[in-house]
């Protein structure tokens, strides 16, 4: 049976994340309460240079609106980030409805579902990976992944068949595999970025490298 590029609305694979969606949908009826989805530019899998891989979706953020990193302030980070650099178009305004518009790049969470607190377990990373295999097959024109966090890294490494001894986790890290280039940053969560642990040149920092990256894989 082939995998599909994203789990179903009510994907049972992980009994603990589909039991935690399930009493949300009881006490939100009104928010998206699901599997968030990649989200792709207009063009599709196709037009994919960049893939953007977070944790997972935020309870009150991507759970609630149904749109990566949407709702909560790692995305006014993100997507003001990839404005600047012409990543993105159009106003974000926090809702899945603003008419912002990605730019040859893909977001999405190495587990799709909402874990408690914020915090998957190593079995659910493990689980999730599959849909993030399928998503990399479908982006045949992927350059660069940049990996939000380390817990996105170790995964996307493991995707590509790599391993993670061989490819550490450091902000502003780069290394190979395959012919994709993935760059890692600190996750622009509020946690990382009130702390002082990442800061909004160290992010602008990682994109200028993510922009030569795929300037370089042009030529």
């Amino acid at each position: 049976m082939t995998t599909p590029i994203d789990p179903p609305r009510d994907c049972p694979l992980c009994p603990r994340l589909h039991d935690f969606i399930a009493r949300h949908r009881l006490s939100h009826p009104d928010w998206h309460n699901a599997p968030v989805d990649t989200w792709y530019p207009a063009g599709g899998p196709k037009d994919v240079r960049l893939l953007v891989v977070g944790l997972a979706p935020g309870l009150r953020g991507a759970n609630r609106t149904g749109r990566p990193f949407t709702g909560d302030y790692a995305g006014d980070l993100l997507y003001a980030t990839l404005n600047e650099f012409g990543l993105s178009k159009g106003r974000f305004e926090a809702r899945p409805d603003d008419g912002l518009e990605l730019v040859g790049t893909a977001i999405t969470n190495s587990v799709r579902c909402v874990p408690p607190e914020n915090k998957p377990t190593s079995s659910e990373i493990n689980t999730c990976r599959q849909f993030l295999l399928t998503s990399l097959d479908v982006m045949q024109n992927l350059r660069v992944i940049l990996t939000l966090g380390k817990i996105a890294h170790d995964s996307t490494i493991r995707a590509l068949g790599g391993r993670v001894a061989a490819h550490p986790f450091s902000h502003g890290g780069e290394t190979e595999i395959g012919g994709l280039s993935i760059v890692s940053s600190y996750h622009c969560s509020r946690y990382n970025t009130n702390t002082g642990r990442l800061t909004e040149p160290m992010f602008h920092q990682v994109f200028r490298q993510i922009s030569d990256l795929i300037s370089q894989s042009g030529r």
